[in-house]
């Protein structure tokens, strides 16, 4: 009886073991054939996350995890085929009740933004609407400081600016002309970069290489035939350099320098026809990699070949006042490359230094130097191109290019005006005005500005009436009018500027803000889609489809609202400036 009850519970154990062996062969060929199941064809391959646990507690499909044995236990899936409003065709996953689609379709059809970022050792996907930032003002806007958020700006390294021209010392454009031209606007926001620059950035590091006054500051190789001397100038008062290297002098009068991270060289000088000077970059990495940048008394812009690069410093005489040239050595570099359609990879900064300088024909410079950054003589540099190159009878700086700005509306022919460039041009040169400690050849200039905005734009101004009673100041003063939003209120911060910088001599331009601001509160919520902004309001004046503003101008036109909420409280900049902040984030107006 004990013997038949061993026999009997030896067969259960065994019979136990069976069915739990077959059991977990089962449950693991399961898991087997999931997993082989996930990676059937190219497009599954691609989705595979390596089943990665997030911190937050959620596998990489948004589902909750299931901890078995240390592992993350993902329900299968299956492919399966998504049809888009019955225009596209696409792969997409089955999961339970979920279906997943590719992120890549959706960045293009939604246009949104989305990149896979590592945080702590732990990979997750980030989405975002919009690709651009929204700047608080820390106060209110005050137009003797920081122009909006243009200490941000780089504007001479734009792909659409050809060179910085070492004549004029301002940005050459080529926006709307490949071979180059100069765009107010673009030299305006050029100035107002580097004026900001100047309040937000560092005292800059400066090494003096040569002033003249003493002889052991500079180590001057001088080659026989050539000569270098110090002596005083009488038109300046002050010692400076004299050299002579005439054209038998192949190597020139040179300086063997090895500087690093500074890399904006001034210097004052007076030069004789057919001089040069020859600034020597080497790569740090690759020792052999150097690169000559010539500049040359000539009135070329630009030119390169190889290694070698031309900037044009204007016609020379010796009988010229000095000047004072300001360059940024890296710039001039990388549009020398771009000149010769190189690749796009530019050379850091911290991978070169200065070897050399060499000075070739004759004549004088003093205050030779190189920094970190020289911001208030690049500004300078743009206030004095508005002040020269301003059409003394109309007060307006004129584009020099034609214009087409939609079907519809007819080409700006060249000699147009901008009233955002007028606007920029008037915040430069307040600035300027108030920093030089009130130089009044700037505040003329200003003043003078102001006349385009009281003629109409189809006079030659840039005035336009909305429905024929609406005051607008026209970006592009087109035929019919086009109603641009950023253009008209960077306008009235050129106005609002010149308000207050100089109040008792420019009671004009105030009256034109207040105008201005009017026009704005009835008008700005014609801009609003929902779910954006337009960029114009060519849709009501063509009755064609809205002119979508992309998100860096939805964005431009929301930092303008918060900063002129800073002057002027009324409740409707702030609620429309907020409400446009939650369009760049996904929200939309509700729907009926």
């Amino acid at each position: 009886m004990i013997r038949f009850n061993l026999k009997l519970v030896l067969l259960l154990l065994c019979a136990a073991v069976v069915i739990v062996t077959l059991s977990l062969w089962t449950r693991c060929g399961e898991v087997v054939l999931a997993n082989r199941g996930r990676k059937n064809s190219g497009q599954a391959a691609e989705w595979d996350t390596g089943n990665k646990k997030l911190p937050n507690g959620q596998d990489t499909y948004g589902g909750e995890v299931v901890e078995h044995g240390g592992n993350s236990d993902l329900q299968g899936y299956e492919e399966i085929e998504c049809n888009i409003n019955g225009e596209h065709s696409i792969g997409c996953r089955k999961e339970g009740g979920e279906i997943y689609l590719p992120f890549s379709f959706l960045q293009k059809y939604f246009e949104v933004y989305g990149k896979l970022a590592t945080y702590d050792g732990y990979e997750r996907f980030e989405w975002s609407h919009s690709y651009s930032k929204v700047y608080y003002p820390k106060g209110k806007y005050d137009p003797r400081g920081v122009f909006m958020y243009f200490e941000n700006y780089n504007v001479e390294v734009r792909d659409r600016v050809k060179c910085v021209s070492a004549t004029e010392g301002v940005p050459v454009s080529t926006q709307w002309e490949s071979q180059g031209y100069y765009y107010p606007t673009q030299i305006a926001q050029f100035g107002l970069s580097h004026y900001s620059k100047n309040l937000t950035e560092p005292e800059p590091r400066r090494t003096v290489l040569e002033d003249a006054e003493s002889d052991l500051l500079a180590h001057w190789v001088v080659p026989n035939g050539a000569a270098l001397s110090r002596i005083l100038d009488p038109r300046t008062g002050s010692h400076v350099v004299q050299f002579s290297s005439p054209d038998s002098v192949t190597s020139g009068i040179s300086l063997k320098l090895d500087h690093v991270l500074d890399f904006v060289l001034s210097l004052n000088f007076v030069f004789t026809i057919n001089s040069s000077f020859t600034v020597v970059l080497q790569s740090r990495e690759k020792r052999d990699q150097i690169f000559h940048l010539h500049y040359i008394c000539s009135d070329l812009l630009i030119s390169a070949q190889d290694q070698y690069v031309y900037h044009g410093i204007g016609h020379c005489e010796h009988t010229q006042p000095w000047r004072r040239l300001t360059r940024d050595l890296v710039v001039d570099l990388h549009k020398g490359l771009a000149y010769q359609n190189k690749p796009k990879r530019k050379l850091s900064r911290s991978k070169l230094k200065v070897v050399g300088l060499t000075f070739r024909g004759s004549g004088q410079l003093d205050n030779l130097t190189l920094s970190t950054s020289e911001h208030l003589s690049q500004f300078y540099d743009a206030a004095q191109w508005l002040v020269l190159h301003q059409d003394a009878s109309t007060g307006g700086w004129p584009n020099p290019v034609r214009r087409r700005v939609a079907p519809g509306m007819a080409d700006l022919e060249p000699g147009w005006y901008s009233a955002m460039g007028q606007g920029h041009a008037l915040s430069v040169l307040a600035r300027a005005y108030h920093h030089s400690g009130g130089d009044t050849s700037y505040l003329h200039s200003a003043l003078a500005g102001l006349r385009p905005f009281e003629v109409a734009s189809s006079a030659g101004g840039v005035l336009a009436r909305f429905l024929g009673h609406i005051p607008w100041y026209e970006e592009y003063p087109t035929q019919p009018a086009s109603f641009v939003l950023n253009g008209f209120i960077y306008a009235l911060l050129g106005l609002y500027d010149l308000g207050v910088v100089a109040p008792s001599a420019s009671q004009q331009a105030t009256q034109l803000f207040r105008q201005g601001m009017v026009s704005l509160k009835q008008l700005l919520l014609l801009y609003d889609t929902g779910s954006g902004t337009t960029y114009d309001l060519r849709h009501f004046m063509l009755g064609i489809a809205p002119n979508l503003a992309r998100w860096d101008y939805h964005a431009t036109h929301v930092n303008q609202l918060l900063l002129l909420a800073t002057i002027d409280h009324d409740p409707l900049l702030t609620a429309t400036a907020e409400r446009w902040i939650g369009y760049m984030s996904g929200k939309k107006a509700p729907h009926n």
